[in-house]
């Protein structure tokens, strides 16, 4: 995740958002479908989870995994080293190593992904509005 700009990493950030649709639609149209097919797979979306092993994305798909806490997957992040993502994933779920370990690496933006995608997930699964009877 780390050959992203910034801005591009912001904008993939802001599909966590209520206005996210215009932020995913604009990464779709700007050559970014991977960074818009992750995001839909953290929201839940198995069919975008395996556009990005399809396109050659793995270590996009197991961000989610590792979200998910699933031991293959953060196993298979490091085996390929892909660390950031791996620290990225366990930032979402407050790990307070993974995060200092962003903030040494100066990956500051990574916790501020990180928080914007608890948040999202936290109002998600924690809204007792969204609770159907």
């Amino acid at each position: 995740m780390t050959r992203y700009p910034i801005k591009i990493l912001m904008a993939f950030g802001c599909t966590f958002e209520p206005e996210g649709a215009e932020f995913f639609d604009w990464l779709m149209r700007n050559g970014y479908p991977e960074l818009g097919a992750l995001s839909q797979t953290i929201q839940g979306d198995t069919k975008a989870k395996d556009w990005l092993m399809e396109n050659g994305f793995p270590h996009l798909a197991a961000i989610d995994s590792a979200i998910d806490k699933e031991e293959k997957a953060e196993e298979w992040l490091i085996k390929n080293h892909f660390e950031v993502n791996l620290a990225f994933a366990k930032a979402v779920n407050r790990d307070d190593d993974a995060t200092e370990w962003l903030a040494k690496n100066e990956l500051q933006i990574f916790i501020v992904l990180a928080d914007k995608i608890r948040k999202y997930l936290d109002d998600k699964y924690l809204n007792f509005h969204k609770i159907h009877f």
